[in-house]
């Protein structure tokens, strides 16, 4: 089964994860299959502090895809994109 969840990178101390699409049973920071964006929630000054395709999120969750709390937390929290 696919998951959309968080990857976390950056160093100690120091967080940043990319949302990615991957098998539920691979490692945290193991293989995934698609990175669809970011979250730095250290951002400061003109840094931005989350970034989704969220047309890509879509697809995943339309072909079945569960999505992890906290990443469905910043789903909500995106800005939409203007139409």
């Amino acid at each position: 089964m696919v998951t959309i969840r968080l990857a976390r990178a950056g160093a100690k101390k120091r967080p940043f994860y990319h949302v990615v699409a991957t098998e539920k049973s691979s490692p945290r920071d193991g293989r995934f299959i698609e990175r669809v964006g970011f979250y730095n929630p250290l951002a400061r000054g003109n840094e931005q502090k989350l970034v989704l395709d969220l047309a890509r999120v879509d697809y995943w969750k339309q072909n079945g895809a569960q999505v992890s709390d906290r990443v469905a937390f910043l789903i909500k929290a995106a800005p939409k994109p203007a139409a």
